[in-house]
């Protein structure tokens, strides 16, 4: 990996690029040390203490949803929208069109879901501080002018950080929005390490010693098992008859078609983590109803919450991988090459084939990321130990990496073949 960055440090195309990326995530950074009017800290670092769910956030955004600045929300409003975008693609017919006409199509629902993140971005910041109870109500003079100042600041912020991910997308190296959660992450993650070091110092002890080599020994296996996910794949083999074009013959080899064990990657998650908290947001705004009572006080404290969130996390898996794999174009696509797979025949065998190895895949994939979704929850009742991370972000933070340095490796290897064909 080092080797790898030393030589795309040397190609100048490359080092631009790199230096962009490391700039914006600077910019996204500083931007986060804003803080927002009318809100107490306090009580949203009270609040923190007994929702798994909003310690997730203040991970994904590097803490600064627990500081309350103006990019506390992060990211989560356009994966949100983007979510709402791709379902109503579906059901509404005008915007399947705009789908389906190529490029300009594709640049309205990239438009359209930029107004939208900016709506839910006002929403979710108004619902989730007014539900912690956090709101300085005579800050402005007003409670509606309080909230107000509240939801377009941050939601101001996340069209800043919505605007530098796409920035970094087209001008930086690997995709921005992930680039800007992986930041939050490994942000969180050093300041853990800050306040887990400063711990073992000031309070010595045996104990201390074994749980942190316990924790270290956890982490390290956590990510040995998200990185062979990752990058595991189950290759069917595909072999092409010889045919005669002209004068030319074509075909007679052997390949594979590649089918990834975790084909959505950290989207399932993102996606079950994101509508989940929905129900949390809309009950924000009546705080003292029952049911508002009845979901802070019990679902969040109960394994129904796991229960759902893992079946989110399938769900959403088995979502994802329709969109992006179709068994259907796949088996028509090998045999209009001449290709077929060992034993199976061409045609409709060859896509209920495709399918089913599918199924599994993502079945597979969808129990692994629930795994990973709880483990937290299962540490802390068991072991009496607060995780200061998700697994999930563990997994996020592991597939961007291995992402960015996948394409890292393909922009040089472009390169160092230009102007040899």
């Amino acid at each position: 990996m080092f080797q790898t960055l030393r030589n795309a440090w040397k190609v100048l195309e490359l080092r631009k690029k790199i230096l962009y990326t490391l700039g914006m995530l600077l910019v996204y950074r500083l931007a986060g040390v804003i803080p927002v009017a009318g809100i107490d800290t306090a009580k949203v670092a009270a609040t923190m203490e007994n929702f798994s769910l909003l310690n997730f956030m203040a991970a994904m955004t590097g803490n600064q949803f627990s500081q309350m600045t103006i990019m506390a929300m992060g990211i989560t409003p356009y994966i949100n929208a983007s979510i709402i975008m791709q379902l109503l693609t579906v059901a509404i017919p005008y915007l399947e069109n705009l789908q389906k006409e190529g490029e300009e199509g594709r640049k309205k629902i990239a438009q359209y879901t930029r107004y939208a993140t900016v709506i839910l971005g006002f929403v979710q910041a108004v619902g989730l501080v007014a539900g912690m109870g956090a709101m300085k109500s005579d800050t402005f003079g007003s409670p509606f002018v309080t909230s107000c100042v509240i939801g377009i600041s941050m939601a101001a912020g996340t069209a800043l950080a919505m605007w530098i991910g796409e920035r970094i997308t087209e001008n930086g190296i690997g995709n921005g929005i992930s680039m800007l959660i992986f930041a939050g992450i490994i942000a969180s993650l050093f300041n853990w390490c800050a306040a887990g070091i400063t711990t073992l110092v000031t309070s010595f002890s045996l104990k201390t010693v074994l749980v942190a080599i316990a924790l270290i020994i956890g982490i390290l296996l956590m990510v040995v098992a998200v990185t062979y996910v990752s990058m595991g794949e189950r290759r069917v083999p595909v072999a092409y008859a010889k045919r005669v074009v002209g004068r030319k013959m074509y075909g007679g080899q052997s390949t594979h078609i590649p089918m990834k064990v975790n084909s959505g990657g950290v989207l399932p998650l993102i996606f079950a983590y994101s509508i989940i908290q929905f129900p949390g947001t809309i009950m924000g705004f009546w705080s003292s109803s029952s049911i508002a009572q009845w979901w802070n006080n019990s679902f969040m404290y109960s394994g129904w919450y796991q229960l759902v969130l893992a079946l989110l996390i399938i769900g959403f898996a088995y979502f994802y991988s329709s969109i992006t794999f179709n068994p259907q174009e796949v088996a028509k696509n090998v045999q209009q090459n001449g290709g077929t797979i060992p034993g199976i025949r061409q045609g409709k065998p060859t896509s209920d084939y495709l399918a089913r190895i599918s199924r599994r895949l993502i079945l597979f994939e969808g129990l692994f990321l629930a795994l990973l979704a709880t483990v937290p929850t299962m540490v802390s009742l068991w072991g009496g130990i607060n995780l200061p991370f998700a697994a999930s972000s563990l997994l996020i933070a592991v597939s961007v990496s291995l992402e960015t340095m996948r394409q890292v490796e393909s922009e040089m290897l472009m390169r160092h073949y230009k102007g040899f064909l």
